[in-house]
């Protein structure tokens, strides 16, 4: 509405498992963004309303096909079960950009209450009947960018906070995740790597089994261009849900549920193909050991998961 103003929102239809029901059209951004100072050599703005997460290279354009490497982002770090609490939160952000000679300094951050639809069903088995609900919480990230994006560097953090009601019992949760990236890119190839370490800490009464855990994840990831409108990746995914138990044998033999629901490790292979600027077609396929990252809400019962398990993907993507 103004050369200084913007208004951007998503609204989202998505079914991910479980009766569909979560397949109603929701909200899953929606911000009023106002620069207040922009120049060759720096950019300030705010942003109110439902701002996207900044966290890792990928987590706020996660949803454009075009500027994914993959069909699916790394698990360890960008998870889809948990997708409305990672994306967005209730409340405000700034933005921040310097630009120097060499290269660029971007600063993002924000306090507000995260997204939770659907979380319940996906931090807790179903027949708990979990309620979740967010408290007030804050992100923040800085990313510098050299020699126009040849190497790109970033740190992302934040301080999470959920209310937590387990039918008479209830609790809080507290998430506390760092994230470092990492990338280098000519042009015709590029490697990149991200690595997280994630506090998660439970309280409660009642029922409620109390935790303090710090979970490990990181990707290497190799991606080739190739005849200009190709590309082709392999990525090694690895999730420890427990540094202190990485082979989930502890948790199994408190009868918790089985060792290989407390990792995952992801081998990758996909291909690209750009059909046109509008146009891409994208294949690829996971060999995965641990079911660390997989929904809940499909499988309430981890005891009947195994644990070696692939998929197969193909994505067609238009943009207009």
């Amino acid at each position: 509405p103004h050369e200084n103003v913007l208004i951007a929102a998503q609204a989202l239809s998505r079914r991910a498992g479980g009766d569909g029901d979560d397949a109603r059209p929701v909200l899953d951004y929606g911000i009023i963004d106002y620069q207040v100072l922009s120049n060759q050599q720096r950019t300030f703005g705010v942003q109110v309303g439902r701002f996207k997460n900044p966290f890792g290279f990928y987590n706020q354009t996660r949803d454009v096909a075009f500027t994914r490497p993959s069909i699916l982002l790394p698990q360890s770090i960008y998870f889809d079960r948990t997708r409305s609490l990672g994306l967005s939160a209730d409340g405000a952000s700034i933005y921040a950009e310097e630009r120097f000679d060499s290269g660029v300094v971007r600063f993002k951050g924000g306090v507000g209450t995260p997204t939770t639809r659907d979380l319940g069903t996906q931090l807790f088995p179903p027949s708990l009947n979990s309620e979740v609900n967010g408290d007030t919480s804050s992100i923040a990230q800085i990313l510098y960018e050299h020699s126009n994006g040849r190497f790109n560097a970033a740190v992302s953090t934040a301080d999470v906070n959920l209310d937590i009601n387990l039918g008479p019992s209830s609790g809080k949760l507290n998430f506390q995740p760092w994230i470092l990236s990492l990338q280098y890119d000519t042009g015709s190839w590029a490697v990149t790597s991200e690595y997280a370490i994630r506090n998660l800490e439970l309280k409660g009464s009642g029922s409620m089994r109390e935790s303090d855990l710090t979970g490990e994840s990181w990707y290497v990831q190799y991606s080739k261009r190739f005849h200009d409108d190709w590309q082709w990746l392999l990525r090694y995914d690895r999730l420890i849900r427990d540094k202190d138990d990485r082979s989930g044998k502890k948790y199994e033999e408190q009868g918790l549920g089985p060792a290989h629901s407390r990792f995952a490790e992801d081998i990758t292979i996909g291909l690209q193909w750009n059909v046109n600027p509008r146009a891409l077609l994208a294949a690829e396929y996971h060999h995965i050991d641990g079911t660390g990252w997989l929904p809940l809400q499909d499988n309430p019962d981890s005891s009947k998961t195994e644990r070696y398990w692939s998929m197969l993907l193909f994505q067609f993507s238009l943009r207009f």
